[in-house]
């Protein structure tokens, strides 16, 4: 259960569909979806039900509202619609599921599939991809302290319901583990990601990306609540006559604050995403990708952009506190630098140091290529397909399908 699915180009629509089609290599698999509204590659009319066959997985999609989430009311239609509509229709699905797979879009889903699994007597997977609502606390959402206490109850409750919750990072399990989780039921399995077509070497790209600058850094991804930008653009600022450039290539809430901030900042520059199929060439221009979260979300925001940048062989400069896990990845495989979100000379005595060492660099590069291997997404995969099937046990081995 799960609001987005390609069409949709949210971050767990993809995330869904590969972790569908592991499951469906050996068993019967549905996807119980919305109709899409995460700015979509394609729009559907409005239906109650619409079934879909996409290769051995099957899609079902309610007929959730589809308004633009510009708005915040415009989300909360789409969220509660689909809730509302997928659980009525997950009550109801034949033949009864022997287990029940919850992420985090919309928000308080795992209420829903905690519900619908201990009414069809099915086994609840919970894959946290967000920890709310801490996450919303921490975003700024103003929410009345009652609710956030009434949904903070609820969302215990769908914790101890759940055989197995499954967690990004090792400071998601943490904060889990913390809520009262058995640590046996909590799991970590990261994202991982999809080995990485070799850079084309396209000018255009690296010139766009580079500009005249001497050495480059580059956060790739959204500019939300998630980093210290703030601290980011400070240190920028220090390092201008140093001919190190910050380049900031995305979108999210916080861009345009953050261009006006930088208006005045000769070394940072904002560019928008770049299509899919240029990721080697963009993650081949930067000297150095930086992670950043800011103190206090670590457990909250497990980045998985890190996962792509060690595909590509390159440094992270990971701008976090200590307890993240990327933070300990890092540290654990040596393929980079670790600095606290709020130490901004730190910040700049670390890239002063790394540009001024370029093999030290590149052997830096070396490691993160290494240590790649043990965040691959089919790695990844197998993992969690093998979590589910023993909790599962003799009951998911019968529904295997006959090859």
């Amino acid at each position: 259960m799960n609001q987005y699915y390609p069409p949709d180009t949210s971050a767990t629509a993809p995330i869904v569909k590969d972790v569908a089609e592991a499951l469906g290599r050996d068993h019967q698999v549905k996807v119980l979806a919305g109709r899409p509204s995460y700015a979509p590659k394609e729009r559907h009319p409005y239906y109650l039900l619409r079934k879909e066959a996409r290769g051995s997985i099957k899609v079902e999609r309610v007929g959730s509202t589809a308004f633009h989430r510009g708005k915040r009311l415009n989300r909360l239609a789409n969220y509660l619609s689909f809730m509302i509509l997928g659980s009525l229709r997950a009550m109801l699905m034949r033949p009864r599921p022997d287990v029940v797979i919850a992420m985090t879009d919309p928000p308080m889903i795992s209420l829903a599939a905690a519900m619908v699994a201990f009414v069809r007597r099915s086994r609840f997977v919970y894959n946290i991809r967000d920890l709310h609502p801490d996450m919303a606390v921490a975003a700024g959402i103003r929410i009345p302290r009652i609710a956030v206490a009434l949904w903070e109850r609820a969302h215990r409750w769908a914790l101890r319901r759940a055989a197995l919750v499954v967690l990004l990072g090792e400071d998601m399990r943490d904060r889990v583990v913390a809520k009262g989780v058995a640590k046996e039921r909590a799991v970590v399995v990261r994202d991982g990601a999809w080995p990485l077509e070799p850079a084309s070497g396209d000018a255009d790209i690296a010139r766009q990306v580079r500009g005249d600058f001497d050495f480059v850094l580059v956060h790739a991804g959204n500019l939300g609540f998630a980093g210290d930008w703030d601290m980011l653009l400070a240190a920028a600022k220090d390092m201008a006559s140093d001919g190190v450039g910050t380049v900031f290539i995305g979108d999210g809430a916080r861009k345009s604050e953050l261009v006006r901030k930088a208006a005045e900042a000769p070394n940072v520059r904002f560019l928008p995403f770049f299509p899919s199929d240029k990721l080697p060439d963009v993650l081949a221009a930067a000297d150095i990708h930086i992670v950043a979260v800011r103190a206090g979300l670590e457990g909250l925001v497990v980045p998985s952009k890190l996962y792509p940048i060690l595909m590509a062989g390159k440094p992270v400069l990971v701008v976090a506190p200590e307890a993240s896990d990327a933070a300990r990845i890092v540290r654990e495989y040596g393929c980079g630098a670790v600095v606290s979100p709020t130490d901004v000379a730190g910040l700049v005595a670390a890239v002063r140091r790394l540009a001024a060492d370029r093999k030290g660099l590149a052997a830096l590069g070396q490691h993160a290529l290494k240590a790649s291997g043990a965040f691959s997404r089919e790695r990844e995969l197998s993992r969690l397909v093998g979590y589910i099937e023993g909790l599962a046990g003799p009951r998911l081995a019968a529904s295997r399908v006959k090859s």
